[in-house]
């Protein structure tokens, strides 16, 4: 009679009492000890600060207690909230704080409205005491689906906030840039687009030039703007049409032009628009309208030949969902601080990778934004270009060198894609208070039409 073969099995080093065990109960075992051998193996040395530190995963067993036991994950311990005034505007900056030492920065990208998100961060913060950074999925479903009324800008931007710390804090335990917890690097550098804008063509013209002198070949226009706080689409119209033809002449064909509307038309104005640029001038549109009725867009769509870029309103991916699954946009301007953070950006990125649309994220915001938005850039394989807001010397109107004592740095067009571990940023947390002490209210411009109606920003 054929008898199982008996063996001797080991678990953290302590013995297994030897008994008849099956194969399939030896791979359960086995499995066991391989994800604690592993766990164990990416257990940081040393804390950020190059200091001997506590285990970063787990903490060891207190004294007496068996070493059997579970080992205790490391906590959240606090979650600061910092509205800001960087450069030209607020940013709300939000920090993660752990008993192991390691702490995570993320931002929230509802920019003028920081105080409604830090009210809903501290809404979260109060259950999120205590619990483990390493849970970032589970954490994010809970925090989405704790309300009733989920979702929303307000609540997604601080989901978004909260989310980025906690890859930062995960990625600086592991001791690896964030990209590695979404899949591994797939891009040496992370390219980028240039805005330009200008009173005519000529402006419009030499602006480009002194970003494609440092090579820069993707560039956005801002369509003709407002008189002061007046804005009439069909003026801007007729400018901007005036100006696109001899823009395109002027530069040629190998640099790729968009023009932004900032969803400031209606589907009848914004296909007026297309059909009086010469076809081929724009490589995209951006934003033509506002992104609350997927239909509407839908027969925009039906109207015009120019590739779309939509996405940096949507605040989910269920927001996503009808824009990729119907093809309306072309490319997908995800804003990792306001659709969920990196958590969802991924889900938003493989969606649209099943569609052949690849990201253009929406990147308007602090160091924190951009270095997350580098992290998730490096990790998909379908992206375009990354937006920077900068001069064509790299220079930024929303930074601040002495606030952020690390920062993505501009290698000419283009970002490196970094090495050290988490986002790659830090904070002067000392000066971060004193400036949150001096809270100042931002508003962006409230536009009229020349009836006195009000319109989009």
């Amino acid at each position: 009679m054929k008898t199982e073969q008996t063996m001797d099995l080991k678990t953290n080093d302590l013995p297994i009492q030897r008994r008849n065990v099956s194969r399939r109960s030896f791979l359960k075992l086995a499995g066991v000890g391989l994800l604690a051998g592993c766990s164990a193996a990416l257990v940081p040395s040393s804390a950020p600060d190059g200091t001997t530190a506590p285990s970063a995963l787990a903490k060891s067993p207190a004294p007496g207690s068996s070493a059997n036991n579970a080992p205790e994950p490391m906590k959240i311990t606090d979650i600061k909230t910092f509205p800001v005034w960087v450069g030209s505007r607020n940013e709300l900056i939000v920090k993660v704080e752990t008993d192991a030492g390691i702490y995570g920065w993320g931002e929230s990208g509802l920019a003028g409205r920081e105080l409604a998100v830090e009210g809903a961060v501290k809404h979260y913060r109060e259950f999120l005491l205590g619990r483990d950074p390493m849970q970032i999925g589970a954490l994010w479903q809970e925090m989405y689906r704790s309300q009733y009324f989920e979702g929303g800008r307000v609540l997604t931007a601080a989901i978004s906030a909260i989310d980025i710390a906690l890859h930062d804090i995960v990625g600086k335990a592991l001791g690896v840039p964030v990209y590695q917890l979404l899949g591994g690097r797939q891009r040496d550098f992370v390219p980028t687009f240039a805005s330009v804008g200008g009173n005519s063509s000529a402006d419009i013209v030499a602006n480009i030039r002194a970003y494609t002198a440092r090579g820069w070949d993707v560039v956005r226009i801002a369509a003709a703007g407002a008189a002061g706080d007046v804005f009439e689409p069909r003026q801007s119209i007729a400018t901007t049409v005036g100006w696109l033809p001899e823009v395109r002449e002027a530069v040629g064909y190998l640099i790729t032009l968009g023009v932004e509307y900032h969803h400031r038309l209606s589907v009848a104005e914004a296909a007026s628009f297309c059909q009086k640029i010469p076809p081929g001038t724009l490589d995209f549109l951006e934003e033509p309208i506002r992104d609350e009725t997927p239909e509407a867009y839908l027969a925009l769509r039906e109207m015009v030949d120019v590739p779309f870029a939509i996405g940096e309103e949507l605040s989910s991916k269920w927001e996503f969902l009808p824009y990729l699954e119907q093809n309306i946009t072309n490319f997908a301007r995800v804003d990792v601080c306001n659709v969920g953070g990196l958590t969802e950006a991924m889900k938003v990125a493989a969606w649209a990778e099943a569609h052949y649309i690849d990201l253009m994220p929406h990147n308007p915001l602090g160091p924190i934004c951009t270095a997350a938005t580098i992290q998730l850039a490096a990790a998909v394989p379908n992206f375009a270009w990354q937006e920077v807001w900068c001069s064509p010397n790299g220079a930024t109107d929303f930074t601040d060198d002495p606030l952020f004592k690390t920062q993505p740095k501009l290698e000419g067009h283009r970002y490196p894609v970094p090495t050290t571990p988490g986002l790659g940023v830090d904070l002067n947390e000392a000066l971060l208070v004193e400036l949150a002490k001096n809270f100042q209210f931002y508003e962006p411009p409230h536009y009229q039409r020349e009836d006195g109606s009000y319109t989009n920003w």
